[in-house]
């Protein structure tokens, strides 16, 4: 691969490693690293070799990964190694000549302007970051800076993105909803115990992004943002009229946005109000589940079962939202609603050929093995109707390119929603596949 191909493919979508700055000129073989904890005195030393790994001294073990190698030198649980290791003969961190190399590519890659652009972008977060000042982005505009809607297949792209130059979200993008505001910032230094993975470099020896990650997170579910709750010394009039103007089922009950009380529900309240007339919030107050906001969804719903709500913290720790049942409810049902159309609409074409064709007319058309009806996908439904001998034998008072059209868009429709990422499909999509579903059951009989 050519110095301008492996620069645009860089640029692309994974993240940056040593052996790419050895192979760049940036570093040599044998160019001495030191990194020094300076709040307890430490320091670590080790040398980059022809290879491009990091080998740590005196014992000789070797990464590819700066963390990684940081995190064993120091026995730390996580710490940025790019930050962390000081290039000795250049007196800077290696992540100033991971930047360098990163400025270089992309001004090789002429061609490629989306690429220049998110650079320019993440170098303005990082220099924002670095004075102190991160800025705040919600997840779905963070999304358009590389032309997505969802956290679809470029979610490793993005955070290959994020990583090159130094980056992460606060809380994590992958863990929370579209509308929620993350914030750019840089990982801690020196983490002692880390409150959410999110927030923390990768660590992996990793070549192509970070670690997998297809869960479906309590965060996911709904903004942790204007958390309503009322104090513990609060009367139970307030809470009954707080819950009353914002229709709540439930209120938390707050010491700090840290000390959690539990919560009251109208069943509390109904149950204090009878065994103690003159009842006060402390009579109502019930224990409320807490949770982080990036826990597995499936590890919290017995305790969704049970309490029929939970309290979530987000990355510091704090009280701010609170997911029901009923939200857990209208997300499955966000996510099962196209499975169910699609599944229809495939049945629906398979019945159609059948009745339409023999098996023999439709096997050329497929352009693959198929003994059976039941064996069609849909990208064989295309390429069946498509063909206008078919066509012409349904009958249909429709226009063949318009209709092979929306059966493509079905399609493409059909392989995102099977490969699982936590967003559901927007409305607009829902609507494609009902208002195809109806033309299929209007035309379905041949004429």
């Amino acid at each position: 691969m050519t110095g301008d191909g492996r620069s645009m493919y860089l640029i692309d979508g994974r993240r940056v490693m040593v052996s790419d700055l050895l192979e760049a000129g940036l570093l040599e073989a044998g160019t001495k690293l030191r990194f020094e904890r300076k709040r307890i005195g430490d320091t670590f030393d080790a040398t980059v070799t022809t290879a491009g790994r990091i080998r740590l001294e005196p014992d000789g073990e070797e990464f590819r990964s700066p963390s990684r190698a940081a995190m064993v030198a120091a026995g730390m649980r996580a710490v940025d190694g790019w930050r962390a290791w000081v290039v000795v003969d250049q007196q800077r961190l290696l992540d100033s000549v991971r930047q360098e190399f990163l400025d270089r590519a992309v001004s090789t890659a002429g061609r490629q302007v989306g690429d220049q652009r998110v650079h320019e972008r993440l170098r303005q977060a990082r220099a924002r970051a670095d004075e102190g000042d991160p800025e705040r982005i919600t997840v779905r505009e963070l999304l358009k800076l590389w032309g997505v809607t969802d956290r679809g297949d470029q979610v490793g792209r993005i955070e290959a993105g994020l990583a090159n130059h130094g980056l992460v979200t606060s809380p994590g993008f992958r863990a929370v909803t579209l509308d929620t505001v993350v914030t750019l910032t840089t990982p801690p230094e020196e983490p002692e115990e880390p409150a959410a993975t999110e927030v923390l470099p990768a660590t992996e020896d990793d070549e192509g992004g970070g670690d997998l990650d297809v869960r479906l997170t309590v965060g996911n579910l709904k903004s942790l943002e204007g958390l309503a709750s009322v104090g513990p010394n609060s009367s139970l009039e307030e809470a009954i009229t707080t819950m009353l103007l914002n229709d709540f089922s439930q209120l938390a009950v707050l010491s700090g946005p840290r000390n959690p009380r539990g919560a009251v529900t109208w069943r509390s309240i109904a149950q204090a109000m009878h065994r103690k007339p003159g009842a006060g919030l402390a009579d109502a107050i019930v224990h409320a589940e807490v949770v982080a906001y990036d826990r597995d969804l499936f590890d919290v719903l017995p305790a969704l079962q049970q309490g029929e709500f939970v309290l979530v913290t987000d990355e510091s720790r704090a009280v701010k939202g609170i997911v029901t049942t009923a939200d857990v409810a209208r997300r499955y049902g966000e996510l099962a609603t196209p499975f169910f159309q699609l599944g229809e609409l495939d049945q629906t074409l398979r019945w159609i050929i059948r009745c339409a064709l023999d098996l023999a007319t439709v096997q050329p058309l497929c352009g693959r093995s198929i003994d059976s009806f039941d064996h069609l996908a849909f990208g064989d439904y295309q390429r069946i109707l498509e063909n206008k001998a078919v066509w012409d034998r349904l009958g249909w008072p429709l226009d063949r390119p318009a209709f092979i059209a929306r059966l493509n868009e079905i399609r493409q429709i059909r392989n995102s929603v099977m490969h699982f990422h936590p967003d559901a499909i927007s409305e607009d999509t829902v609507e494609k596949l009902r208002h195809f579903t109806t033309l299929l059951h209007r035309y379905r009989t041949p004429a």
